[in-house]
């Protein structure tokens, strides 16, 4: 039993009337529940011989963040705590967003809620929208502040209150945690600049290169292009600052415990906004060692679940996302493992499967795909995936070299061979993407374009070439429909609904043409919506066949994350087949074919596993029933099927 679950059960008396429940009485319950935990992570932190008194100050930080909560968020907290892991739900459907790119502002964003609910979205990821430096940002990634909105977005207000609007009907509101650095405008980087040494401490700071060389012997480079190395040499200060990502983001030195609290009471503010979903930004990087990669160590994962067990306390409705894009065996730890496990992060990126589908995608074979899937280990049965086929970021190469090797592949020249095949090396490919932040040095790189362009519509639209066209449509609708029904959130980046192609107009702007992923932040075309009624295109076919699968991913119990798949490799290296059980008997078989040929499956293999009743099939995503001819199943280019048991 995870902590959230000890707070629900221990809270059952007071959560079937959660308005006139002693809400004061339940967070001292939550606290006392927590303590062990909260104290043991924060001593093996901070020990009190080196930093004496600073627990008690934690101790007396919690009952005032909590004060700071308003009743009604207090009363929703309780509410989500009786809806156990209302997350996992097959009701849930995300969609992530630029405001500005969306709608222009958080009032624009408000007015398109009827848009959510007509496709059947109820978790909405808007990106950063608070104060940032003029020109380069990082999109918004490099914060002047954690709750002070961005005056082209709106006020704090209008955040407030579209929050309030989501949850009036019933939908949840997902914002970032920018959780390892701050701008160099930030507050606490203008002090540091002006000579403050209780601020220089706040980050890494050191007055000569000793230290900085010593820890770029193990860092390896984020942005080797844009931004190598992984320091700068700030003028004002006369002094070396980390700089992991951006020489405009300085990392936070989260060995201060000071950092560490004054970080809390910004994440308990944004959520006293109405936020539902925290991403925390970057949490790999949270905690830096000489000598390591200072990714994914022990010490991050400790600090990240401090802080869930902090904001359980104080916040226990709003949940955690790790935004965490790493190896197979290393994203299943944020989660929590060991005495935290299920009690760090709630959710947590699948990009194992992500990555792993635009591979078969290029290769059109599966077989890599099973090989990383079934030696992944189960996450915890309180946790979940999101689960996406493209985010506002690039496409990462991350899944471990052993399984290239044996699946037969050479893992150098296969990566090179995707980034060829996307990056548009390869005539022969239908894709239009570009190379992000390619490394000489080791040949790594990484993947940008919109789905659309990557899947082929936009190579098709241009050749006017019918049957790459159709061939595209069904790419976005297969891999849309995947992660609809492999388990989790299905998280939809705005735009690919209605298959919007590369936007190049970033090339014109100085701030933004040396970062490629803008190619796929298109602005949201409602000209294009308007007209999804009255026309046929493949961007209303797109649209509509997805939101006939989105109503019946939320009608169907099996496609809850309830840790009840099954992957169901087979001979046919095309093929992709998985099955999601359920408690009522009501499994659903999915079954998809990522080859431009037509593929049979005997129908003796779906009679062993219950799906064929008289030679017949019925399929969810058609909804028909299907006639086996000969004994075979006929699965289409591209084709998915969802069959249900008779």
């Amino acid at each position: 039993m995870n902590q959230a679950s000890l707070h629900r059960l221990l809270a059952s008396s007071e959560l079937d009337s959660p308005e006139k429940a002693n809400l004061n009485k339940l967070f001292d319950l939550r606290l006392s529940t927590n303590l062990p935990i909260i104290q043991n992570l924060f001593l093996s932190l901070y020990p009190e011989s080196n930093l004496p008194d600073s627990f008690q100050v934690l101790m007396e930080l919690l009952p005032e963040l909590f004060r700071k909560r308003s009743r009604n968020l207090k009363i929703q907290d309780l509410k989500r705590l009786k809806d156990a892991n209302w997350y996992q739900s097959e009701k849930m459907v995300g969609m992530q967003l630029y405001v500005d790119r969306f709608n222009k502002d958080l009032k624009g964003v408000e007015t398109k809620i009827g848009y959510f609910e007509k496709l059947g979205v109820n978790l909405i990821h808007i990106m950063p929208v608070t104060t940032r430096p003029k020109g380069e940002n990082d999109g918004g990634y490099a914060v002047n502040s954690y709750t002070q909105v961005d005056k082209k977005y709106g006020t704090k207000e209008d955040l407030a209150n579209l929050a309030k609007k989501l949850h009036s009907k019933d939908m949840h509101l997902m914002m970032d945690f920018v959780v390892n650095h701050t701008s160099d405008e930030f507050p606490w980087a203008k002090k540091a600049m002006a000579g403050d040494k209780k601020y220089q401490d706040y980050y890494y700071t050191y007055p000569d290169r000793q230290l900085p060389d010593q820890f770029e012997n193990s860092l390896p480079e984020v942005f080797p292009k844009t931004s190598p190395g992984n320091f700068t040499f700030n003028k004002k200060m006369n002094r070396w600052v980390m700089t992991v990502f951006n020489d405009y983001q300085w990392d936070l030195n989260y060995k201060n415990p000071l950092v560490f609290m004054d970080m809390l009471t910004n994440l308990t503010d944004l959520a006293n906004l109405g936020v539902d979903v925290i991403r925390f930004d970057a949490l790999a990087f949270l905690w830096k060692k000489m000598g390591t990669d200072s990714q994914n160590l022990p010490e991050a994962h400790r600090l990240i679940t401090l802080f869930r067990m902090c904001l359980q306390v104080v916040a226990p409705g709003v949940i955690l996302l790790a935004e965490a894009i790493v190896s197979p065996q290393k994203i299943i730890k944020y989660f929590g493992e060991g005495i935290s496990k299920g009690n760090e992060c709630e959710l947590a990126y699948n990009a194992t499967l992500m990555a792993l589908l635009w591979n078969s995608i290029a290769t059109k074979k599966t077989h890599l795909l099973y090989k990383n899937l079934m030696n992944l280990p189960s996450k915890p049965e309180e946790g979940a995936w999101i689960n996406y086929i493209r985010c506002h970021d690039d496409i990462g190469l991350g899944f471990e070299d052993r399984y290239i090797y044996e699946v037969g592949w050479d893992a150098f020249a296969h990566r090179k061979f995707l980034m060829d095949y996307y990056g548009q090396k390869l005539d022969w490919s239908p894709a239009a993407g570009q190379i992000f932040m390619y490394n000489p040095k080791n040949g790594d790189g990484r993947i940008t374009g919109s789905a659309a362009s990557l899947l082929g519509l936009e190579k098709g639209l241009g050749q006017q070439n019918q049957k790459s066209i159709i061939m595209s449509v069904n790419k976005i609708l297969m891999l849309h429909a995947i992660i609809l029904s492999y388990g989790g959130i299905p998280m939809i980046y705005a735009g690919d609904e209605i298959g919007m192609l590369n936007d190049y107009s970033y090339l014109k702007n100085k701030d933004l043409r040396e970062d490629s992923r803008w190619a796929n932040r298109p602005r949201q075309d409602w000209k294009t919506i308007s007209e999804l009624d009255k026309v046929d295109t493949p961007q209303t076919q797109i649209f509509h066949s997805l939101k006939r699968l989105v109503e019946i991913r939320r009608n169907t119990p099996a496609f809850a994350d309830k840790n009840n798949l099954k992957l169901h490799p087979n001979a046919n290296p095309h093929i992709f087949m998985f099955e999601r059980t359920n408690d009522f008997g009501k499994e659903v078989l999915v079954i998809c074919n990522f080859d431009e040929t037509i593929h049979m499956i005997e129908v003796g293999t779906l009679t062993s596993m219950g799906y064929s009743s008289g030679g017949k099939l019925k399929d969810l995503v058609s909804g028909k029933k299907i006639v086996l001819k000969s004994g075979l199943l006929e699965i289409k280019p591209y084709q998915i099927f969802w069959l249900v048991k008779p």
